[in-house]
């Protein structure tokens, strides 16, 4: 796990990133877990560019998390969006020939 720092506005702020994630009914707990667990393996968003992290949280939730970095040295992020997404599909097994 990733000792990464995420940043948040406040969370009487309408237009801050805590109330926008609230809208898709994900906490900061949330969103920062998957960060933290996942940072390492974060990929560019194919919308914005930003990088998008996946996983699951310990409420059970599977989601999608993309941020900006700030400070790669600490590492410090700004989280923009994180909402629910919909679980990788599991590998389908091939079946041996007898």
């Amino acid at each position: 796990m990733a000792n990464v720092e995420c940043i948040w506005d406040l969370g009487e702020d309408t237009e801050g990133n805590v109330q926008h994630i609230a809208e898709h009914g994900v906490t900061v707990e949330e969103a920062e877990e998957v960060v933290r667990n996942r940072y390492e393996a974060a990929a560019a968003s194919r919308s914005s560019g930003r990088p998008t992290v996946f996983g699951w949280t310990s409420t059970g939730k599977h989601l999608a998390v993309t941020f900006e970095v700030v400070d790669e040295e600490l590492p410090q992020v700004y989280v923009v969006t994180a909402f629910e997404a919909p679980p990788p599909a599991e590998p389908k097994r091939r079946r041996k020939k007898p």
